[in-house]
């Protein structure tokens, strides 16, 4: 479900046993996240965030090639 502005709300998910969690069906869609997929988990005092590892590893990449310059 899109919010606004790029925004999504995707429902609420439980922890169970294990600590795991199940990603919505519409938010791994829309993220094209698959078995087996590797996320980074991040984290501050408000909360967290799962960014897909290759997305991250992308985004760094980027950020050196720009000092590199």
């Amino acid at each position: 479900m899109q919010d606004n502005e790029g925004k999504y709300i995707f429902g609420v998910v439980k922890v169970g046993d294990k600590g795991q969690v199940v990603i919505p069906r519409d938010a791994r869609k829309l993220y094209d996240i698959k078995p087996g997929d590797a996320l980074l988990v991040l984290g501050d005092q408000r909360g967290m965030a799962l960014i897909k590892t290759q997305v991250f590893q992308s985004a760094i990449d980027q950020a050196m090639e720009g000092l590199s310059k």
